[in-house]
């Protein structure tokens, strides 16, 4: 979670690594994914490390900036303070996470993505670091899925996986193989 202002410079230029950027900035036309991903990190530095009242209303016009650029990008609703530095999202289409879901570093996630809570439940998954999650996957419920997992595309996780350095697939899902994420993440970024 980003507490100071050398996290969030850290956490959008891993973000910036993991979407496979050479660039700096992000351009005007052809960037919007970036662009998202640079407003929910300033949306969470305000909210984190700006506890002032004008701070805090920066971080609510923040926020409802995050939420219109979401819609805009066909249903993105990811809220702050749920992926760690090294977020790529690879493209437009729905991708709901829940508020109590927490995502650890390096988490490449594709389109038709549901990261929730389930029968009544306020808590979501809890996932490790250096995780790919391929489309139209759902991870539901109060679970853990554990680091360098890979899941497959339209994947239904409903249960814990906990060894590190899997492939799940399936509907429900299972192990499949022993080959890790590490292939479908970007390169530069720090998977230890």
């Amino acid at each position: 979670m980003i507490q100071s202002k050398a996290d969030y410079k850290h956490y959008l230029e891993q973000d910036r690594i993991a979407l496979y950027k050479t660039r700096k900035k992000p351009r005007i036309a052809g960037d919007e994914i970036w662009q998202y991903e640079i407003l929910l990190r300033k949306t969470e530095y305000y909210m984190n490390c700006k506890k002032n009242p004008l701070g805090k209303a920066i971080a609510l016009w923040l926020h409802f900036r995050l939420r219109k650029k979401g819609r805009k990008l066909c249903g993105f609703h990811i809220p702050p303070n749920t992926f760690e530095e090294g977020l790529s999202i690879a493209h437009w289409g729905p991708i709901v996470v829940h508020p109590t879901a927490r995502i650890g570093k390096n988490c490449r996630i594709h389109q038709c993505v549901t990261i929730g809570a389930t029968n009544g439940q306020s808590e979501a998954a809890q996932l490790g670091d250096n995780i790919f999650i391929g489309p139209c996957s759902s991870v539901i419920g109060k679970i853990t899925i554990g680091n360098d997992i890979a899941i497959g595309a339209n994947t239904v996780v409903t249960k814990s996986f906990t060894d590190n350095g899997i492939t799940i697939a399936g509907t429900p899902a299972k192990k499949i193989s022993d080959n890790n994420s590490h292939s479908n993440l970007a390169p530069g970024l720090n998977l230890d």
